[in-house]
């Protein structure tokens, strides 16, 4: 089981419906291959957030390229 403060990402409701995940270290947008993660809708932003985290958590263990 992952700890929580290993995440670096996570999402946030924008009042309009839509979801955007974000650095919780800058607080700034994600954004994939430079374009900003946001106006999703809440499953999407969901698994942009379980797939970042997991991308981030491997690099910081050096199990990734």
């Amino acid at each position: 089981m992952k700890r929580k403060t290993e995440n670096r990402y996570a999402m946030r409701e924008d009042g309009t419906g839509l979801w955007a995940v974000y650095d919780i270290f800058t607080g700034l947008t994600a954004e994939v291959n430079g374009l900003p993660q946001d106006g999703l809708d809440i499953g999407h932003a969901d698994d942009l957030v379980d797939l970042l985290n997991h991308e981030y958590i491997a690099r910081r263990k050096g199990t990734t390229h």
